[in-house]
């Protein structure tokens, strides 16, 4: 968030103050276990909003929340248990039938546009204009 100057569109809460709590947050993603699962709670600010005086806590993930989990599973080894937290975990807690579409995840890099058009304003998404490691087969 502040590494190199004010990046607003990192900013979000609760705010992770320390690398262990980066770290224990991936661990506990990364698990196994059915009590954590996939939550993205995307915020699609404006562009405008996050670069104001009083910008909006969020980070938009949208474009790619699952393209972005995948490189945290990978980063820890655990690409088998990446069905579970996306899929299984949270359906299971929720009383909820299981899915039975699938996805298919490919190791295929892909850039973030800088923008997206949001409304008629923009939105900035997490990882503009870098690239992302994974990509969901079309």
């Amino acid at each position: 968030l502040l590494v190199g100057g004010v990046k607003p569109h990192f900013y979000c809460l609760p705010i992770l103050k320390r690398e262990t709590h980066r770290l224990a947050l991936i661990e506990a993603a990364t698990s196994g276990s059915p009590k954590f699962f996939a939550g993205t709670d995307s915020a699609p600010h404006t562009t405008a909003t996050k670069e104001s005086a009083c910008g909006c806590a969020g980070v938009y993930t949208a474009h790619a929340a699952v393209e972005l989990y995948a490189e945290a599973f990978e980063s820890q080894g655990k690409l088998d248990l990446i069905e579970g937290f996306l899929s299984l975990h949270g359906a299971a807690h929720y009383g909820l039938e299981k899915n039975e579409k699938k996805i298919t995840l490919v190791k295929k890099s892909w850039d973030v546009p800088a923008k997206y058009e949001f409304g008629g304003e923009d939105v900035t998404p997490l990882r503009a204009g870098l690239s992302i490691a994974w990509s969901i087969q079309k």
